[in-house]
């Protein structure tokens, strides 16, 4: 496979752009790869500059459950584009997605738009700190929230690829209300509110991690968090950023029947543009300025490209089957690919269309599971699945996901070189 037009072209972005690249996971460098510089998406294909064609089960970190460059929400982002790219003034589209969120999400009474998944956890926990007057946050291991300061605590995704547990330049003052535990332990959470309780304004959590590969919470685990944080009077927030219109209509909130007092959602909603959320009951979400003392505010936030984009692509999920005919669809590859990797020491972590091959023979349950895995047994693979046009999620501490666009054909060909791979 011929790669020089991207092995040149991350040459030259290394003259202008820091590490070449503008979020450090694209880089490859973790999986001893050079950049893919692609120049065109369509359905399940990704292009790059040499032509070269891989089927995606990165999807752009999740975002395109519906495929890339879906005609519909490119025509509405047509008309949207037709009328003006940016007003910095209402417009009825952000009205009209708020209300569609509420009626998908009801435990989003009110919501505000944002641009990235990282400016929602951020404003979400400052919203959280000033409701309850209280500064201590509870997060857990591996769990990635963004990028603000405070919350690159023992964190996943990129950031799980430091040896320090939090970024160089993060003064310790930053993080010192930040407590990182491990995820499914319950006598952690127990001990910390025994201890701490009445300092605590929130628990955040992904509801199901996918930024340490996929984990499952166990039976009860999300319950007892609820529990929790009402019985010490602290918030409970979900960053569904992932997991938000890709589990469910509802995201992982409705699958599971629980109720956090604030979400944050993402990725998917943005039709494949900038856009997130966070929201919550009516009166935590009133203390945000104007209404109230909590500052919260974006130039773009509520952008009628994106709004737009984000309307469409909750219109085609609202479809009766869709979630149904995905799920079924998910479950029988992995079904298949369960098979395909008997005998070579690889355990599959599996939750509607989101799926993560861990390398090693063992149960993974937490971020500690996972830090023991042999990164490089994934790197091989990643590179082994690279030189047969496929791309996933280039790292162990990530997910890979299913969209409506993957056909039995894509799906077969996967599994089929899964069984041929090895180490």
């Amino acid at each position: 496979m011929k790669r020089v037009q991207s092995v040149n072209a991350y040459q030259e972005a290394l003259k202008y752009i820091a590490g070449g690249v503008n979020s450090p996971v694209r880089s490859l460098q973790s999986v001893g790869e050079t950049p893919l510089f692609i120049k065109k998406a369509t359905g399940v294909k990704l292009t790059d500059i040499d032509n070269n064609q891989f089927t995606d089960f990165c999807l752009s970190w999740g975002v395109f459950i519906l495929g890339h460059n879906h005609p519909l929400v490119n025509k509405a982002v047509k008309a949207a584009v037709s009328k003006g790219t940016s007003y910095g003034i209402p417009s009825l589209q952000e009205t009209e997605l708020a209300k569609q969120v509420n009626q998908y999400i009801p435990s989003m009474e009110r919501i505000r738009f944002v641009n990235s998944g990282t400016e929602a956890v951020m404003s979400a926990i400052r919203l959280a700190r000033g409701f309850t007057r209280r500064n201590l946050l509870i997060k857990f291991d591996g769990c990635y929230h963004g990028h603000a300061d405070h919350l690159l605590v023992s964190a996943g995704s990129g950031v799980a690829d430091l040896r320090s547990a939090s970024s160089l330049g993060v003064p310790d003052s930053f993080t010192s209300h930040t407590i990182s535990i491990p995820f499914n332990n319950k006598e952690e959470v127990t001990k910390i509110f025994r201890e701490r309780g009445k300092e605590i304004a929130a628990v955040i959590v992904e509801p199901v991690p996918a930024n340490m590969g996929l984990i499952k919470p166990k039976s009860n685990f999300l319950d007892f968090l609820r529990d929790m944080t009402v019985k010490h009077e602290a918030l409970l927030i979900f960053d569904e950023v992932i997991t938000g219109f890709r589990l469910s209509i509802g995201g992982a909130q409705r699958l599971f029947g629980i109720i956090p007092d604030i979400t944050t959602i993402g990725k998917i909603i943005g039709g494949g543009f900038p856009a997130a959320a966070f929201g919550g009951r009516e009166d935590i979400m009133s203390l945000l300025a104007p209404q109230g003392p909590v500052y919260q505010a974006g130039t773009l936030s509520g952008n009628p490209v994106a709004m737009s984009a984000g309307l469409q692509t909750l219109k085609l999920l609202s479809a009766e089957d869709f979630y149904s005919r995905l799920n079924h669809k998910a479950n029988m590859f992995i079904d298949e690919l369960r098979d395909s990797v008997s005998g070579k020491d690889i355990t599959i972590n599996h939750l509607g269309s989101m799926f993560t091959l861990f390398f090693t023979a063992n149960e993974v349950n937490s971020f500690e599971d996972v830090r023991r895995i042999s990164l490089h047994r994934f790197a091989k693979f990643f590179r082994y699945m690279l030189s047969h046009r496929f791309y996933i999620s280039p790292s162990q501490f990530e997910t890979n996901f299913i969209s409506e666009k993957h056909d039995k054909r894509d799906l077969a060909r996967f599994v089929e070189k899964v069984r041929k791979f090895k180490d």
